[in-house]
């Protein structure tokens, strides 16, 4: 990501934007009859690296659920991903999705036709979450120590999918003259052309939310007796990646119907959600570091049955 950056900076004309049209970028890989988009690839790239890890963080002392609750857990958390990411984006960032239809394709709502774009972090964070909580309710588990684990997971997907955002070309930043500043292509009067030279504030997101929280997350967790403290590591995530989005929300352009919004309150849509999100994650955060560390030769009844 930083070498691309690095590489493309070095190639360009002092004073002349670099463009994004010039990298040679494709949305997907062509298989004939459709069209692999990178988006999609990540999410299942991400997914699979989750369910992995999750499969090896279980065997480890103390883990709070057994081999056999991973599939359900990431077939719910799947969809939570998918149907908490679509309707978070319906009502907070464009509530039109509800009422109108499309006369293209085989299906007409355009809140269905995610293909079209349109998933909010903030609503698929929260629809994961209440797929934990119906899985950790149905199988009598703790609920703050699976968000643990999973949060652990979250990241990698994260950075996957801000790089597909940056090789789409979409979700790109203010405009800007920075010397690593990229054009995008804009629709501009119905033709679709270089834009003035913004932030590629996609490759920000994927550092600070993807790669750093990478680190930080897989360091605690394996480095450290983080997971002997419920509600830490979840905390850790929550905190880190609300923090991580407000600050690139201040270099990434507002969607364009929340962009008077942006004006009128001084912080954009996606900064608003983050705040709760900080504020409960350094509430768990004081909240665990005050309780008792728990017992890490014990290995609750649970997960030690067979899958």
């Amino acid at each position: 990501m930083l070498s691309l950056l690095a590489a493309t900076a070095a190639a360009s004309t002092p004073g002349v934007p670099i463009e994004w049209s010039s990298l040679g970028l494709s949305e997907g890989i062509d298989l004939g009859i459709f069209t692999l988009r990178y988006y999609s690839l990540a999410y299942l790239f991400g997914i699979l690296f989750a369910y992995w890890h999750l499969s090896k963080m279980i065997k480890q002392p103390g883990a709070p659920m057994a081999a056999r609750h991973v599939e359900d857990l990431f077939f719910y958390c799947f969809l939570g991903v998918i149907l908490g990411g679509r309707l978070g984006y319906a009502m907070f960032y464009d509530q039109s999705l509800f009422t109108e239809f499309s006369e293209e394709g085989w299906v007409s709502w355009k809140l269905l036709r995610l293909w079209d774009g349109g998933m909010s972090f903030h609503g698929g964070l929260l629809g994961v979450v209440a797929a934990i909580g119906w899985v950790s309710w149905r199988e009598k588990l703790s609920f703050i120590r699976v968000c643990d684990y999973v949060s652990v997971t979250v990241p990698v997907g994260m950075f996957l999918g801000r790089l597909a955002n940056f090789v789409n070309g979409e979700l790109y930043g203010r405009v800007t003259d920075v010397p690593w500043a990229m054009s995008f292509p804009e629709l501009i009067n119905g033709a679709v052309i270089n834009g003035p030279p913004r932030h590629p504030s996609q490759l920000y997101q994927a550092g600070l939310e993807g790669l750093a929280l990478i680190v930080v997350m897989l360091l605690l967790f394996w480095k450290t007796r983080a997971r002997y403290r419920p509600g830490l590591l979840v905390a850790t995530f929550a905190t880190g990646m609300g923090l991580a989005r407000f600050v690139n929300e201040f270099f990434r352009e507002p969607d364009a119907q929340l962009l008077e919004f942006a004006q009128q309150t001084g912080l954009s849509m996606g900064q608003w959600l983050s705040i709760p999100l900080i504020l409960a994650g350094l509430a768990v955060m004081v909240w665990t570091i005050r309780r008792p560390e728990m017992n890490s030769t014990a290995v609750p009844e649970d997960s030690a049955k067979p899958a």
